[in-house]
């Protein structure tokens, strides 16, 4: 079920999968929206209930005025309080892919208690975005199929974000947005992964061009206290790409003993 709550003026847009099993927030990366874990949401439940967000700027949530990191933090900040009122949650499992792991991670080390688990779906503690293929990116086209044959093999990726206007067909995100907020997430964010003190998962696509295996290794080693890595055979987007061995980790992950 779509959802919607107040951050100031600007209105959230978040998707409540249901179910009566404990909550598991799930953040998104660039190009994507919470609709993008549909496929996660059904193959966890009833164990999990997955609550995913639109994030600042993305699927049917406002723009905002900026992507910077703090701006994302105090979404989420929002988005579990206005959770917590709602359903109770207290300290939840996040999971965030990409974009959204980055986001996730520094919630957890700067919330520490609003974060019961971490899951962080292929993106490294240093980021490094090119965002040349998002200027590359078609602004409208006259059609679904137009929009499809335009990006090629990347339409699959972010069909999830496809939308119909007066003007044809394009994006729930803004391109200039998309670069301001990858630009915004380049950077070394050492501190706050090591900072997090939560149980975590690593979960690496070993075709990612985004993660190398070294930087996951290193990852792991500088956080000696529980972290878990698991490889899979995808690349950057896994829980696309291998959408039932991803949820058959996270699942094993969250079941587990922490």
């Amino acid at each position: 079920m779509r959802r919607f709550f107040m951050v100031g003026a600007r209105r959230l847009s978040y998707l409540d999968f249901g179910g009566p099993g404990k909550p598991l927030l799930a953040l998104h990366g660039h190009y994507n929206e919470a609709a993008a874990f549909a496929s996660l949401a059904a193959a966890v439940a009833p164990q999990w209930r997955v609550i995913a967000l639109d994030q600042r700027g993305h699927g049917e949530s406002d723009r905002a005025d900026h992507y910077e990191r703090d701006g994302y933090i105090a979404d989420l900040l929002a988005f579990h309080q206005h959770l917590d009122e709602h359903l109770d949650i207290g300290p939840v499992a996040v999971l965030g892919h990409s974009l959204g792991g980055v986001n996730a991670y520094q919630f957890a080390a700067r919330h520490p208690d609003k974060v019961s688990a971490l899951i962080v779906e292929d993106i490294g503690a240093v980021v490094d975005c090119d965002w040349s293929f998002t200027n590359r990116l078609p602004g409208v086209a006259p059609s679904r199929e137009a929009l499809t044959s335009a990006l090629g093999v990347s339409a699959p990726y972010l069909e999830c974000a496809f939308r119909q206007t007066d003007r044809g067909w394009g994006f729930s995100f803004d391109i200039a947005d998309t670069v301001a907020s990858q630009k915004a997430l380049n950077g070394d964010h050492w501190d706050d992964w090591t900072s997090v003190m939560c149980p975590t998962l690593l979960v690496h696509g070993t075709r990612s061009d985004e993660l190398t295996a070294a930087h996951a290794e290193d990852m792991v080693t500088r956080r000696a206290d529980g972290v878990r890595r698991v490889e899979l055979p995808a690349g950057h987007v896994v829980h696309h790409d291998v959408p039932d061995r991803f949820a058959e980790a996270v699942a094993a992950f969250l079941s587990g003993p922490h």
